[in-house]
């Protein structure tokens, strides 16, 4: 299969896919660049203001001081602003520090190694093979797979690393009989359900638990009965979903892009009758699954980011195309047409990180949290932690990352639990769940508009998905909160 059939716009010879995956809901680009205009809006209204920061060497950054709350001269965003914003997401125009840019080029990295993994034919080959060795029995991919994502996200808060599963999961899914939504749903809700129920993750518990001045293992066997708990509901409903369009092709939220993402998916597939792996490509696929292990070795245990990692797959690439003799002019190529092929990725990358850059530019993230603050004041422990829950959920939104809104939030709403006769620990179970719940559907955060893009599943589409589940776990998070809260 030809990895740039996926995300480019380049027409075939017989039909062009792309329009048949057209709609009339606008794209992920217009959608966030709208967000970037309405919150430039909002700092013409919400009165600026902001917290004394301090040093926190256990979290390794600046927080806000409690109490220290106070209105500045406001800063609105006008128009040279919402048009800086763009590349502002990227890195500061000014200072030139570095905002999102290092997770653009991790994801340019990404998908030039796997370019040229694809340019082996062993992704194809291995997809046949794994198929026919599956058949009948395909369903069980959904929790076996959703589980071993939903690990990645309780322990290192796996994000933007599932960005490289996209291109390879979805062929198999629809080529056992289920649509693109389905693909999405194993990575993006498995990951995201195991953020949401963080054991572990030093991104978001480990790092809000400190800021609530807390250890991070208070509340751990709550957050393990979010964690499985959730899984279970989020496992049980895409499996129901998978079965219901596998009977039933037009009961597919996106029945109408059928035949348009088995062409852009499966070109080649139905005519492959040889699915033997070679001798390279079972190497190639060894040294491909290698290439992650090493990842989560190092982003859970080295301390490894961005750099680190794209420099993995950069390295791992080079590695593939030598032992598949692919050649110097064969491999370069395969490599700039996979990085090109998730191009549009890495500016929505940029777009969504603009977004949070208006809001503190503007100095409104502070007034949003002192209301929050305000707010919360004096009230019972039942009202207290559902309320804290849905004032994380509203922040989620302008601040996607789970440790940007750890150190937002937790130094000033964390404390508010002692006079409300709740432990700080479900606190941090308030805000972990709510960040989790929201980054499903978040259009702010790249990892959903990024993953959303790769599967060519429109954002309408994702939402007439996953509405009815975002009202369950609502509803099982609200009652595991509530009850904790009289523990």
């Amino acid at each position: 299969m030809d990895r740039r059939s996926l995300v480019t716009d380049e027409p075939t010879p017989e039909t062009n896919p792309e329009e048949d995956l057209e709609t009339r809901f606008p794209t992920a680009y217009t959608i966030l660049f709208l967000l970037i205009i309405v919150v430039a809006a909002l700092t013409w209204i919400i009165p600026a203001g902001q917290y004394e920061r301090s040093m926190n060497e256990e979290v390794g950054r600046e927080v806000a001081v409690p109490g220290t709350y106070e209105t500045v001269d406001p800063n609105p965003q006008g128009f040279v602003d919402v048009m800086l914003a763009p590349t502002a997401g990227f890195y500061d125009p000014d200072s030139y520090a570095a905002n999102a840019i290092d997770v653009a080029l991790f994801v340019l990295f990404l998908g030039g190694f796997l370019g040229v993994m694809n340019a082996t034919g062993a992704i194809d080959t291995g997809i046949r093979s794994a198929m026919h060795r599956l058949e009948g029995r395909e369903i069980w991919m959904i929790p076996i797979l959703m589980t071993l994502f939903a690990l990645g996200g309780t322990t290192y808060g796996m994000a933007e690393e599932t960005l490289a599963f996209y291109a390879i999961l979805i062929p198999v899914i629809i080529s056992a009989g289920y649509d693109a939504v389905t693909g999405v749903a194993i990575i993006l809700i498995g990951a995201g359900i195991g953020v949401l129920g963080s054991t572990i993750n030093p991104f978001a518990t480990v790092i809000a638990s400190n800021a609530a001045d807390i250890p991070f293992t208070d509340g751990i066997v709550l957050r393990f009965v979010l964690l499985v708990g959730g899984l279970v509901i989020c496992a049980g409903y895409v499996m129901r979903y998978a079965r219901r369009v596998k009977a039933d092709p037009s009961r597919s939220v996106v029945a109408s892009q059928r035949d348009a993402h088995r062409r852009i998916f499966l070109q080649g597939h139905d005519e492959m009758e040889d699915f033997e792996l070679t001798g390279t490509q079972k190497i190639a696929l060894v040294i491909f699954a290698l290439t992650f292990i090493v990842m989560i070795w190092g982003v859970s245990s080295q301390g490894w980011w961005m750099a680190r990692m794209g420099a993995l797959f950069f390295g791992a690439a080079i590695v593939i195309g030598i032992i598949a003799r692919l050649g110097e002019k064969k491999l370069t190529s395969s490599f700039v047409d996979g990085a090109r092929d998730l191009l549009g990725v890495a500016l929505v990358v940029g777009l969504a990180r603009g977004i949070v850059v208006i809001m503190e530019q503007g100095m409104i993230a502070d007034t949003i949290l002192h209301s929050a603050e305000t707010t919360l004041g004096g009230l019972p422990q039942l009202a207290f932690i559902n309320l804290m829950f849905w004032i994380e959920v509203g922040m989620s939104f302008f601040v996607p990352s789970s440790s940007g809104l750890a150190v937002l939030s937790m130094p000033i709403l964390a404390p508010l639990a002692d006079f409300a006769n709740v432990g700080r620990d479900l606190v941090v179970t308030a805000y972990q769940s709510a960040n989790g719940l929201v980054n499903l559907i978040n259009p702010t955060f790249a990892v959903v508009v990024g993953g959303l893009a790769i599967g060519r599943v429109s954002y309408d589409r994702w939402l007439a998905f996953i509405w009815p589940l975002l009202l369950i776990l609502t509803i099982f998070i609200s009652a595991v909160i509530s009850i904790g809260a009289f523990l």
